[in-house]
């Protein structure tokens, strides 16, 4: 629990100009209407409440789910065991992540208003369930993103561990993480733009539905590949980064907590 949530702080308030320009990006009235590269902080007190409890909920199932079922390098059960369990941490996390993913959207293309105004004007006008739009959509983003990048870490941290003949080190840990989170971001941006649009449809919108093949197809049609790759840039050198401080200082804590 601490290792994960001291490791989601980091990564969350380090990247988070490079997440408002993605987001402003990926905006359906465009970068520069969105804010530009104004109030890149817009937003932040969203991100620093979730942060935390989010990434320790999403170790804690991880870790926990991986110990009850085959594991090893030896076993060829191995990719197969990360992948559910990656996915298993992702339904949960998601749970306290998307309330905090939709004001901080919201508040990073409407820098002119507080994140607690934004989340006032959220409940007030949708309720609670106006919090969790885009939960299935950020669930289906982040498993394809999570059956990738934590088996392709988990194997290149296996296959460094085997080529110099000890366990890896965390800056070790850090670069296969860094390596894995790029990769995986970049072939699930047409997931994470769709999920940008329905967090930020407007109430009784086709898109405010949550379709996510609805949003995908609009996408395509109104702007093509670009528009389904929009943000794809920074949203990789952020996850790199982001795989990078993530898994480096989950590593790191958990060695010096255990």
């Amino acid at each position: 629990l601490k290792a994960g949530g001291v490791a989601g702080v980091c990564v969350d308030l380090i990247l988070f100009p490079l997440d408002t320009v993605k987001t402003r990006l990926q905006s359906p009235q465009g970068f520069r209407k969105a804010g530009g590269f104004r109030g890149i902080y817009a937003g932040v007190p969203s991100t620093a409440i979730g942060s935390f409890p989010n990434a320790a909920a999403f170790f804690i199932t991880y870790e926990n789910v991986k110990s009850v079922l085959p594991h090893g390098s030896s076993s060829y059960l191995s990719p197969a065991t990360h992948m559910v369990a990656a996915s298993l941490g992702e339904v949960v996390a998601c749970l306290i992540r998307v309330p905090s993913e939709v004001v901080k959207q919201r508040a990073q293309v409407s820098p002119s208003s507080s994140t607690l105004r934004i989340l006032s004007h959220t409940l007030y006008h949708e309720g609670i369930q106006g919090l969790y739009r885009g939960y299935k959509s950020t669930v289906l983003r982040e498993i394809p993103f999570s059956l990738v990048q934590f088996p392709l870490w988990e194997s290149l941290k296996d296959l460094w561990s085997w080529k110099q003949g000890h366990v890896v080190d965390s800056w070790q840990s850090a670069v296969c993480g860094a390596f894995a989170g790029g990769f995986a971001a970049a072939v699930t941006t047409p997931l994470d733009v769709a999920k940008t649009r329905i967090m930020l449809a407007k109430a009784g919108s086709s898109n405010a539905s949550g379709n996510v093949l609805a949003a995908l197809g609009g996408i395509w049609r109104t702007q093509g590949l670009s528009g389904l790759f929009a943000g794809v840039v920074p949203r990789m050198a952020g996850i790199s980064l982001g795989g990078f401080i993530f898994l480096g200082t989950y590593e790191k804590t958990r060695q010096l907590l255990l």
